[in-house]
């Protein structure tokens, strides 16, 4: 079997992220497009040399391309994976899928309708001690799940002068910090507990911002830089967590506890070997040993036991999973635009109540 042909469009971080995991799962690079033809050139020297820069046309036009990976900013998320869908690739598109709920259905719809594979990055499902978390908690062992909670807090916009495209609410969308990392936390826990968020009651603050310019589209609305959200689910329990991007030393740290009637489970994406496990008669650190983890975890690990695995680990497994479906080999775990629309509808729902300080359904 042929090796499958990636595009890659966008030469900001992310993009690096996605060749990295490419090159790992065995496919090949043929094409990178960024903003401009010079950004594409020095991308592919740095990152791929094998591959081309091409416009983003030339890219979908190229009959070697099977599989396109979006590594835009949000507001090009939609217009590029219709075309790509249109011209029969593959799409794996960064979250959130659109700027809105609308623009994420139009996607989701396009891509049921084209029977090709559409994939969204939810890629912390990848590690292993949060597949052991679901194995253990889908099984019955922590009881009946009574509490969620958690936070997924960063620092890289707690300074007054730090900026990006993702302030700008133009081209990342009218929420910031819960649609870019709510929305992995909120799928985390849905993905681990099988309880679905039904109705959310939140609050959101924006820090005040020293920017130098301000957007040439006109649009200076801010989006949050602060979310608090509680929540209840769909099988009974309640539970809340807090996103934010202003909290300074906090680089990424992605948090959940899920507590049972008979133990609790716990998972610190920064400490990602280890899972905490407590009960009444005492407290167990899980490592990640496949020798000893269930089979969902075990599965996962590439490397033995005490060399350590982090995020372009996730990476690589879920674009494995993405091209094994490619080729028909579709994992339950793989996140696809479904995943992605329901992060939107959570999303809407979050910014809805905290503008009418209410509890909101999620749609």
């Amino acid at each position: 079997m042929r090796r499958l042909g990636v595009g890659i469009i966008g030469t900001g971080m992310i993009g690096r992220v996605h060749v990295d995991a490419v090159r790992r799962s065995g496919a090949r690079v043929v094409g990178i497009s960024g903003s401009s033809l010079e950004s594409a050139r020095a991308a592919a020297n740095s990152w791929s040399p094998e591959s081309q820069p091409m416009s983003v046309e030339e890219l979908l036009a190229d009959a070697r391309v099977d599989v396109v990976h979006l590594c835009v900013p949000n507001y090009l998320h939609e217009a590029f994976a219709l075309k790509a869908l249109g011209a029969g690739k593959h799409v794996v598109c960064e979250k959130p899928l659109s700027i809105d709920l609308a623009g994420a259905r139009r996607m989701t719809e396009t891509a049921s309708r084209s029977g090709l594979i559409a994939a969204v990055p939810f890629i912390y499902r990848y590690h292993p001690l949060v597949a052991e978390a679901r194995s253990r908690t889908r099984a019955g062992e922590i009881g009946d799940v009574r509490l969620i909670h958690g936070s997924y807090l960063q620092d890289w916009l707690s300074d007054p002068a730090d900026d990006n495209w993702r302030v700008d609410a133009a081209q990342g969308g009218t929420s910031r910090a819960f649609a870019d990392i709510g929305s992995h936390w909120c799928d985390l826990v849905e993905w681990v507990s099988g309880h679905r968020l039904t109705e959310v009651q939140s609050m959101t603050q924006t820090v005040p911002r020293d920017l130098a310019s301000a957007d040439p589209a006109g649009d200076d609305t801010p989006t949050e830089d602060i979310a608090c959200v509680n929540f209840r689910t769909d099988k009974g329990s309640v539970g809340s967590v807090v996103i934010s991007q202003v909290s300074p030393g906090r680089k990424n740290r992605l948090w959940f506890e899920i507590s049972g009637t008979e133990s609790g489970i716990s998972f610190d994406q920064e400490q990602p070997e280890s899972l905490w496990i407590g009960s009444r008669s005492g407290i167990q650190t899980v490592l990640r040993d496949p020798s000893f983890l269930s089979a969902e975890a075990a599965a996962l690990p590439n490397l033995p036991p005490g060399h350590p695995q982090g995020y372009n680990d996730c990476f690589a497994a879920f674009v494995k999973d993405v091209y094994a479906a490619v080729v028909g080999r579709r994992e339950e775990r793989m996140p696809t635009f479904a995943d992605g629309i329901r992060a939107a509808a959570i999303t809407e729902a979050v910014l809805t109540s905290a503008r009418k300080n209410s509890w909101v359904d999620v749609q």
